[in-house]
Parts: structure tokens; sequence; C-alpha cells
């Protein structure tokens, strides 16, 4: 786990001021997925309170100068002496000086003496300090290292069941408070406050989780391994690659290509030919790279054509057929398995050279046959190329507004959750300067752990060659998130325990969270020294082990929004605002995903110039 920010800071709200509340700038859409519980449990609608600064009995390790509240103003200062004042004349001598003996000691050296005070007011203000304009309590995983157990040779490993809480289902790890007694252990969880009772000799009358304590690990990152798996050996070099290909009657459209040559003239190419070129060097390189690898083809315009590995009788698939789900599925079940591609190579390519461009496009039932096909070996992949949205059978999206389908989103959600948890990637391929909706089909990559890439005609080899390289390192593959009761996940949980469905892994997959403290709790956690996290990722390995990964740290708190620009991890931040603004683009909420990203923006122009200050003086 890698944190944007080396501390909490606590008091951090939508307004990124003091004031706690809700709303976010004004526009009306609260952070909250809903209204904050209070201590009581009830959900009641953001207050606005002061938030006082308390007085911390440690070092917060941290450069903060709290902001200069409103009305809060230094003392005006005496008034001057002017020299036509007149001040009466002593009528006496001054007393003698005292005696040597009786005069204090001389002053220490200037090097001995302290710093002096700040100056009051504005003009105290460290160069060192930035005002928080974006929330810094971000959390990011490298989700691909950490489900790598090859990697991880230097963690500890047990097949011990894991020992969770009975109220948040925390585990137990080496920030726990355990009291031992002749026969049982109680542990309050550090998380939610409950006191599990823990048996030591067996379950007992009052045991909440029936678990042996002896021997239970107790590190910061502990992996639990399954006793045995639940499959047999497989393959992990058998998978299939399903290229699924538009050839409707736009994909005939053209662009002007610049030939290398200055003497030579431009020549024009169509999509679906630099499809045709795209498809053919990626066949050359896997007949080279992974000889064994099973290749096949799908294709659709008004129909969907399921060419398999192109040595068999292609399976034709219209009418009622675009429009029956279970159908679908079956036959792209069904379909004879394709031979691997030093077998199969030939036919593959004579396919592909053959393809012609007309008629609709029936995106959905392809997709669907696709996916069907790869689940049959876990770690498949589906390539799907298209240049225009669903118009005919399932998902079609083009038809008038009373007879558009509202099971388009639904249904391809419905087959990135089928493909996601049978192991298959599926990448979306389209052209630049087309719509093809891809806040609908995107969700077939989104959820998959495929890509999804605007391509144009000089592109498109490339990037079918990069997905072609993505491998899934686990399936399955959950992510819960802990933190102290009385935090939250803005724009995702109201409560302090997040689980977020990831799906499919592949190498290089990072995702982040962002959490913030809930108003009514900010001020029991600015007497706190540290705040627990916990992590558990729960995935299931290429080889079919079910794993369990638990990492647990504790971070600092700080009470200001003021904070060192050194402490802040700007490629963490920049990643998570990515995150989040595609997240938000997608629910259609753009005008927050703007404002997120100007806030975004404001922190980087603010941290800059004190960055270069600091420079400057490590430099001296």
């Amino acid at each position: 786990m890698e944190f944007a920010c080396s501390h909490v800071v606590c008091n951090w709200n939508p307004e990124g001021s003091l004031m706690g509340g809700s709303d976010v700038m004004g526009s009306g859409l609260s952070v909250y997925p809903c209204s904050p519980p209070s201590e009581g449990g009830t959900t009641d609608p953001g207050v606005a309170i002061r938030l006082s600064v308390t007085e911390h009995m440690y070092d917060n390790r941290i450069s903060v100068i709290p902001q200069q509240e409103p009305g809060l103003v230094p003392p005006p200062l005496p008034p001057r002496r002017f020299e036509s004042q007149k001040y009466p004349r002593r009528t006496s001598l001054p007393p003698p000086p005292p005696p040597l003996s009786s005069l204090p000691p001389p002053p220490p050296p200037l090097s001995s003496l302290p710093p002096p005070l700040p100056a009051r007011g504005a003009e105290g203000q460290g160069e060192q300090s930035i005002r928080l304009k974006a929330n810094v309590n971000v959390l990011s995983l490298s989700v691909g290292r950490l489900v790598d157990i090859s990697r991880a040779s230097g963690i500890q490993t047990t097949q011990c069941p894991v020992m969770r809480c009975g109220r948040c289902s925390a585990a137990l790890s080496s920030l726990s408070s355990v009291q031992n007694t002749q026969e049982t252990a109680v542990w309050l969880c550090e998380f939610c406050g409950l006191q599990n009772t823990l048996s030591t000799s067996g379950p007992g009358t009052g045991s909440k989780l029936g678990s042996r304590v002896r021997g239970a690990p107790r590190g910061r990152d502990v992996i639990y391994l399954p006793l045995q798996t639940d499959q047999d050996y497989e393959n992990l070099e058998d998978v299939m690659v399903v290229f699924c290909v538009d050839i409707s009657g736009s994909m005939s459209v053209t662009s002007e290509v610049t030939p290398g040559n200055a003497m030579r003239s431009a020549t024009y190419v169509s999509r679906l030919q630099s499809i045709q070129d795209a498809l053919q060097r990626a066949l050359s390189s896997l007949l080279k790279t992974s000889p064994h690898r099973r290749v096949a083809i799908v294709t659709f315009n008004d129909e969907v054509v399921v060419y398999g590995d192109g040595s068999g009788v292609p399976v034709s698939l219209r009418d009622w057929a675009l429009v029956d789900y279970d159908y679908l599925r079956q036959q792209g079940q069904q379909y004879n398995t394709p031979h691997c591609i030093a077998e199969s190579y030939q036919h593959l390519s004579r396919r592909v050279k053959e393809l012609r461009e007309h008629g609709a496009t029936a995106l959905g039932p392809a997709a669907l046959v696709s996916v069907a096909m790869a689940s049959r070996f876990v770690g498949s992949k589906v390539i799907l190329c298209t240049d225009g949205r669903a118009n005919i059978g399932l998902g079609e999206m083009e038809s008038p507004a009373p007879f558009s389908s509202p099971q388009s989103p639904y249904f391809y959600r419905q087959l990135a959750n089928e493909a996601a948890n049978k192991g298959v990637i599926v990448s979306v391929m389209t052209f630049e300067g087309t719509d093809c909706r891809l806040a609908e089909v995107g969700l077939l990559a989104d959820q998959t752990g495929g890509r999804v890439n605007i391509v144009n005609i000089g592109t498109v080899a490339t990037e079918i060659q990069s997905a072609l390289a993505d491998n899934i390192l686990a399936t399955g593959v959950t992510a819960t998130l802990l933190a102290a009761d009385g935090m939250y996940f803005p724009y995702e949980e109201c409560n302090h325990c997040l689980v977020r469905d990831i799906g499919n892994v592949t190498e290089g997959v990072e995702i982040t969270f962002q959490f913030a403290c809930k108003p009514d709790s900010t001020e029991s956690f600015m007497r706190r020294d540290r705040l627990p996290f916990q992590l558990q990722l729960s995935f299931t390995t290429r080889d079919q082990q079910k794993v369990t990964r638990i990492i647990t740290e504790q971070r600092r708190v700080t009470t200001s929004s003021w904070v060192w620009a050194g402490s802040l991890n700007m490629s963490v931040l920049g990643v998570h605002c990515a995150q989040l603004c595609a997240r938000l683009t997608m629910k259609g909420r753009v005008h927050e995903a703007q404002r997120q990203l100007r806030a975004q923006q404001d922190l980087l122009k603010d941290i800059r110039p004190s960055l270069m200050r600091q420079l400057r003086w490590c430099t001296r």
C-alpha cells in the first residue's frame, strides 16, 4: 500500500476548509454515497460544524501551520511617540549604578540563542506549507504486483484460517491488542472496537471466532494459502485468443495514408483493410512467440459468423438468433475447439483475406459468442474491433427513443461479469471520429482487465499487439479496505469498510482509494496518535489456488489542512485523479469530474513553487 500523504488529514472536507459539509462547491453533488451515519447508527444529512484545533502531546513530525481563522487578527501596535510630545523634566539625578559583583552574567553567544519566534498573522506562513485544494487522503495499490505470489518470497505465508472480527471482518494482525487469560483471549478490534472472545483450547461458550490463537500469524503482510487446490493441474499456456471483427458497411470508410517516400502520392486505406493488415501481423507474431496458442475469428455485420480456426464450416447466426441470449452462448460454448495456431495459421490467414464489409452492426451478439468461446480456457482474450454502435440484436443502441432497448446497459454489464468470472479479458478497439457508445461497451474492458483504445488506421496494429501481451495473473480479485470506525470513502461507501470487485488482474494494474473522516468523528481522531488501515485481497491464481493476502498498516494523523509539500506523493494523486475523473465521466457526472480535475491542477500549481524552494534550500 502506498499513501499519497505521510499523514492522515483528519479535518479535510469537500470544501477543503475547516468547515464540514456534504455539498460540493454548492453544486448539489454530495461526495457521500449516502448520508454519513452518526454515532447512533442513524443516517443524518451532513451538518456544517466548527472543528477546533486540539493541542497534541506528541510530535506530529510534519511542518503544519493552521490557517488563520477569519476575524482573528494580531492586536494593534501601540501608538508611536512623536517628538512634539512634551515630557516632564527630571528634578533629581539618576541613581548610581550597582556594583560589578551584583551585575547579571553576560549574555550567551549568538550561536546558543534559540531561534526567533515566527511573525504573527499571515506573514508567519511557512514557505514549505501549502493550502490543500484536493483530498490528499489517497491510497494506491499495485494489484498486479500484490497478486503475483511468485515474487513474494520474503512474505510470511500460512495455511491457517484467517481470524476475523465478528462485526467488521477485520483480520487479526500485528497491530491487534490481545489480552490472554488461562482459557480465553480477548481481542479488542482496532477498527470497530468490538471485544472478540478467542478460544485458545477450542471453541468455547463465548467464542465468537471459534479458532485457535496459538500459532496464528500476526505479521503486517501475510499470505493465506489453501490447504489444497479445488481442481487438478491445468496447462497455463493452453489459452485462446478470439478476434471479434466488425465488417459492417461503415468499415469501408477510407483515410489518407502518407507514404514514406516523398515522391509517391498519398494512398487511401479503408478501416477494414487496416484491420486485415493488423490481424495478419498478429497471426504471424503469435506463430513465432506462442505456437501452441489457440486462435479463433468471429465476424459480425447484420449476422454473426463464427469461423473458429478457419478449418471448418462457418456457422452463421441471424434473425431471431441475435436476440436469444442463451442460444448465442450455447453456440459459442459448443463450437469446435480451435487448434493451435501452428496447425491453423494458413486457414486463419485465408479467412482474414476474404473478409468484405457490408450490412448492419450486430456487436452485442458477436461479443457474447466470442466470450462464450473463450470462457473454456482461463486466461483467454477477446479483442473486439469496431467502428460504430450496435444497431441490431442484443445490446443495440441506435433505435429511436421509443423503440430503443432499455436493457442495453444491463446486457453489457451482465456479459462483463460473466467474462470476469470465467477469467476472460476483453479489449475494445474503436476508430477515432466514431461513436460506439464506449460508456456501455467499455464495461467489457473495465470489468475484465482489458484495454479501451481509440485507434486510427496507422496505430491499430500496434494496439492489437499490446492487447495480446496482457496476461492474466489472477481472476476473481476482490479488494476489501478497512479504516478506523468514523471514516468513509467519498463517492463509494459511507461506512469505514469498502469492498471493490476488481475481476481479472494483469501486470501493471493499479487502483486507488480515497478516504476521509466524518465531521462528527474528527474531534476523536485529533486526540489519537495513529489510525489503522487494512487491505484484504482475495483472488484465484492461474493454477486455481484461492489466496488471501492481508496487509495492515497505521498512519500518523495531523489536524490541519496545511501540509508540508514534501510529504505528498504527486504520482499517486495524479493516478487517482485520472481514475476518479474517468469513473465520474462514465456515470454522466461531467461537471463533478471537471471540478476534481481543477482542484488537482490547483494543488499541483501550489506544490511546484514550494518544492523548488525546498530544492534551493537543500543545495545551499
